[in-house]
């Protein structure tokens, strides 16, 4: 069966999936804060048509997420079907791929908000799904918490959706796992790294090459539209919760193995752009190479398509930053000030 004979995804799947997470996103209370600084102008909140991102400073895998996660107050999760997407492009050490530790007390919040069925999806890249998860010890890792795995180099062609939007630069579209287009609710955990072969970076808005086939591969990294055709992948689903484990970063190098530095910090929202931003702030923060520091963090390639296709937030004034205590805060009024000069 040729790519073109795939089945397209049909309106209800794709308004379900969207509206699932638009409703639960509609629930979320004002989000409680030991500092939620202002960007500019003294505005004690984000900007009309803003978001909310938390951001801890920690070293600490489980009290990051857990702390990340109740900041949030994110939409309610119980009894839901819920897909992980980690970032297990290969087994290298993180930031190389997704900390077990990471991933373990992701699943844990979620067992403990009542989730239903929580299964871990991923296709790696170049190496073998099935020897980077077996390499990393997800599948006993699985047995001990009780989730589920998806490796979607295992999928049938029936199980990947086709989308062709309007506009995009893939040539005859891009292909998501059906098992991705039909979750109730999707988390999205990323790490905090710069990317050597294009990309330039690597957050929240390219975990979504590890949705599409390995086939397409050849096409994207071929292509001078590679950084644009990353943010279109991202119109195929929306992850009702992001994840970024800063604890280490590439400040060069990346996406498997690169210059590392502590970082200290973890970022979670439910908005991708935002949670790319403020993680671009902390690279330029941390001393990056030229792609990032020369760069404007809005003017970023990934950045600003994704803002074209309305995938998040349009400027940093959009932003409101949530911290649990004042060395989190202090670093949030860090970061405003590098977002404010781009």
């Amino acid at each position: 069966m040729s790519r073109h004979d795939l089945p397209k995804v049909s309106r209800r799947i794709f308004l379900k999936t969207s509206m699932t997470t638009v409703a639960g996103l509609a629930a979320i209370p004002a989000a409680r804060s030991f500092a939620a600084h202002p960007l500019a102008m003294g505005e004690k909140t984000a900007a009309a048509g803003g978001t909310t991102i938390s951001l801890v400073k920690t070293s600490d895998r489980k009290q990051g997420v857990a702390t990340a996660m109740k900041l949030l107050e994110i939409p309610a999760v119980k009894g839901k079907r819920v897909l992980i997407k980690p970032n297990f492009n290969t087994a290298d050490p993180t930031p190389g791929s997704t900390h077990n530790d990471t991933l373990a007390a992701i699943v844990g919040e979620l067992k403990k908000r009542g989730a239903g069925a929580i299964t871990v999806g991923e296709r790696s890249g170049p190496p073998a799904t099935a020897k980077v998860m077996e390499e990393k010890g997800i599948f006993e890792l699985a047995k001990s918490l009780g989730f589920g795995i998806v490796n979607f180099e295992d999928l049938a062609d029936a199980d990947w959706v086709a989308f062709n939007p309007p506009g995009n630069h893939w040539e005859g579209g891009f292909f998501l796992p059906r098992p991705v287009v039909e979750s109730d609710f999707i988390v999205s955990t990323c790490c905090l790294k710069t990317h050597a072969y294009g990309g330039v970076f690597t957050m929240s808005l390219k975990l979504a090459v590890g949705l599409t086939p390995k086939r397409l591969m050849r096409q994207l990294h071929r292509s001078p539209d590679q950084r644009k055709m990353i943010a279109e992948i991202n119109q195929g689903y929306k992850p009702g919760l992001i994840v970024l484990d800063g604890v280490q970063a590439f400040v060069d190098g990346g996406p498997s193995q690169g210059k590392k530095v502590d970082a200290g910090v973890f970022i979670a929202g439910t908005d991708r752009v935002a949670v790319d931003a403020v993680g671009l702030a902390v690279l330029k923060d941390l001393g990056s190479n030229e792609a990032i520091m020369g760069k404007k963090i809005f003017e970023q390639e990934q950045i600003s398509r994704a803002v074209e296709l309305g995938l998040g937030v349009s400027g940093p004034e959009k932003i409101r930053i949530v911290t649990p205590d004042k060395a989190s805060g202090d670093y949030a009024d860090k970061l405003y000030a590098i977002l404010a000069r781009g």
